[in-house]
């Protein structure tokens, strides 16, 4: 199982990217490997607004269907097009091309409740 070290983490397997203001989240490897197969994704609008928590995507897999949360209260600035014509992405580069979502974060965000590599990595080992 693939965990870089230079992303935070969330209880949900989502990852994050934090660049200043803006964060790039998708689904991290553990999760796209539980999943199986994405065969769908439906992304959210651009400048749709998230509260932390917040389902923001749906993932379709040839398993099972499962929402994708949130990591950090923004607005959606950018969305990974690609995926709609080719979901597997996903699959193939969670880290990289299977990027979901960009966000701009609200100016009082906290970041302090993801988790960094070695505490994912701990946390993803208890779940399997």
């Amino acid at each position: 199982m693939k965990i870089p070290q230079d992303l935070k983490y969330t209880r949900d397997h989502e990852w994050v990217k934090i660049e200043g203001n803006l964060v790039k989240v998708g689904i991290t490897d553990f999760a796209q490997h539980e999943l199986g197969d994405i065969v769908f994704v439906e992304l959210p609008e651009l400048e749709e607004e998230f509260s932390e928590g917040d389902a923001f995507a749906v993932l379709e897999s040839v398993k099972a269907a499962a929402d994708v949360y949130a990591p950090l209260a923004g607005v959606v600035v950018e969305i990974n097009e690609e995926l709609e014509d080719d979901p597997s992405l996903v699959n193939s580069d969670p880290y990289g091309n299977g990027w979901l979502a960009v966000f701009e974060l609200a100016e009082d965000e906290e970041i302090s409740g993801l988790m960094d590599a070695a505490e994912y990595q701990q946390f993803a080992a208890e779940e399997e």
